[in-house]
């Protein structure tokens, strides 16, 4: 029988290992509680141990035909989970089964929710994939249908109710839960998905065709060992894939009934992982995931300060031909994100592909955001037992160890990050302006959990290009905002003291590009050595076109003259 237990009222207590920070706290199976429509439900989460934060998750709508327990304990699941490092969320029918007039869809859309809350331990929302079960799987139609631009991918076992397509013209409301980062946008968007039924006929057909419609898929259809019918999406794609990727197929299995076993799942697991559902402008955007592996990136780890640290590194293969010095972009993820997630969402490395330059990630040290929560959420500049954690060292440490393998060009080396990795940006500047030609700060400058200190000098001084959403609960505020993009009170104080002791002229020149609009800050000599830009309909979020205007269009201008004057395209820029 499998034991259930419930998560430690206070996470805090638990000791996190120096060797592996980010790795869970508590290990088995929990029963948690969420609130639905008014009313508490629970479902079950597995944890297996040694699994680590952020891993993908998936949340199973099982068949109400056996006990829960019963059929965790009798089918593949949890030695799945643990195969394949996910955290596993399961819901649980009610008394009388599954109830197919959407409420059951919505606690499974509140699942959702609940398993980012960081306090038991931490997820991503980028990686979270809806599967459905024998009844389980007209609720998880249902939940996708209704919250589509949210789930990662949608797997199917088993025939659907006639009530499957319930939700295909619903959407659920937008929600902004604040400091757990999560912003829910429910639109209509594409979804990888894969159905496992006896036929595709009548209902089943009719979701196929739903799916069929929403991903753009050609009609033509493709088999594999696994699928009988494979749609790709078709080939007419009117916009760039920078930020938002055209990959989402339709797979279809027909002859299946019963309950998926280990080899089926492996395979449709295979499908679903291949996608990630990033934060971005509008709604969130598909795209494939990177796997640092398989992309090339090399792990690094050094101890330091009596903890182990980690970083990812990606030398393009055209850098190492060269063999001349490099450029360093030191790219740092926001809280609660990990070096290897961030990697994905920031999509840095295609830059670094195409402009030359080598490429870090470092990966924050802990922190506990909340009372009673996890002490090893990730966060720069964080503190474990009252202790402070110094990632500045850190970061630099990191460089130094780069710089003693390879030939780096020292007068470029440029550092950005987003929501707590833009205040690591913004506080690296501060704190080590000799190292770095220019910054590009994303969602953030200053901590806005501490008192404010503002820099009497910069010097030298650094270039700033900042970027945050119009919508960020962070960096805006549309009703007492400051400047001419309604700043944040501390973040306007941060940006009028770079202009004071920077000398730039207050009124910045203007223009749209895109998503974005730009406000340039000039000195005397008519050099940006600030550039804000807000994102139209962004909250708190980054995604790959900042990567690309952050280097292109302010960070490659800048460089250091070997006696450390800055430089803007080669000229002096003081």
């Amino acid at each position: 029988m499998l034991e259930v237990k419930t998560f430690p009222k206070d996470m805090s207590e638990l000791e996190v290992d120096h060797t592996e920070p980010r790795r869970c706290l508590v290990s088995g199976l929990f029963e948690e509680p969420v609130e639905v429509n008014g009313q508490t439900r629970t479902f079950y989460t597995y944890i297996h141990p040694d699994l680590v934060y952020n891993q993908p998750c998936l949340v199973v709508a099982p068949p109400d035909g056996m006990p829960v327990l019963d059929y965790l304990e009798q089918g593949p699941w949890l030695a799945f989970a643990k195969e394949h490092n996910i955290f596993l969320h399961v819901l649980i029918p009610g008394p009388g089964g599954w109830d197919l007039d959407g409420a059951d869809a919505d606690y499974m859309n509140r699942v959702y929710v609940q398993i980012n809350g960081r306090r038991g331990y931490v997820a991503m929302q980028d990686n979270i994939y809806a599967v459905g079960v024998g009844g389980g799987s007209t609720v998880a139609q249902q939940a996708v249908m209704k919250m589509s631009s949210e789930w990662s991918g949608l797997a199917t076992f088993g025939d659907l109710d006639a009530r499957a397509t319930l939700n295909a013209e619903a959407t659920a409301g937008g929600e902004n839960t604040g400091k757990t980062e999560l912003v829910i946008s429910a639109a209509k968007v594409q979804v990888p998905v894969w159905m496992s039924w006896g036929e595709n006929a009548g209902v089943n057909a009719r979701v196929c065709a739903y799916w069929k419609s929403m991903n753009d898929v050609a009609d033509e259809a493709f088999s594999n060992q696994w699928a009988d019918e494979i749609y790709f999406p078709s080939d007419v794609c009117k916009k760039s894939q920078i930020n938002e990727e055209k990959i989402s197929q339709v797979r279809v299995t027909n002859d299946f009934s019963g309950t998926p076993d280990a080899e089926r799942l492996g395979a449709v697991w295979a499908f679903l992982n291949k996608a990630c559902r990033h934060r971005c402008f509008g709604t969130k955007a598909l795209r494939g995931r990177i796997d640092p592996e398989a992309y090339g990136f090399a792990r690094h780890t050094m101890e330091l300060d009596g903890w182990t640290r980690t970083w990812y590194e990606y030398v393009p293969d055209r850098v190492r031909e060269l063999g001349r010095p490099a450029p360093l972009v030191v790219c740092m993820h926001g809280r609660g994100g990990t070096a290897e997630s961030f990697i994905s969402l920031a999509d840095m490395s295609r830059v670094a592909e195409e402009r030359d330059f080598i490429l870090v990630y470092p990966e924050a040290g802990v922190y506990q955001q909340r009372p009673g929560a996890v002490r090893n959420l990730l966060l720069w500049c964080g503190e474990y037992k009252g202790e402070k954690i110094d990632d500045v060292k850190f970061v630099l440490s990191v460089i130094d160890d780069v710089k003693g393998r390879y030939s780096i060009d020292s007068g470029r080396v440029y550092a950005c990050g987003q929501s707590s990795g833009g205040m690591m940006t913004s506080t690296l500047a501060q704190k080590a302006p000799q190292v770095f030609a220019a910054v590009a700060p994303w969602s953030a400058l200053v901590d806005p959990d501490h008192e404010l200190q503002l820099p009497e000098a910069i010097e030298p001084a650094v270039p700033f290009f900042f970027l945050f959403g119009e919508k960020d609960w962070l960096c805006a505020d549309l009703e007492h905002g400051e400047l001419e993009y309604h700043a944040a009170h501390d973040i306007a104080s941060f940006l009028k003291n770079l202009m004071k002791i920077y000398s730039l002229d207050t009124t910045p020149l203007t223009y749209t590009c895109g998503e974005i609009r730009y406000y340039v800050y000039l000195n005397a000599k008519r050099v940006p050595m600030l550039t804000v830009g807000t994102v139209r309909d962004m909250s708190h979020a980054n995604y790959p076109g900042e990567s690309w205007a952050s280097y292109d269009q302010f960070l490659a201008k800048f460089s250091r003259a070997e006696d450390g004057t800055l430089l803007y395209m080669g000229q002096p820029a003081i």
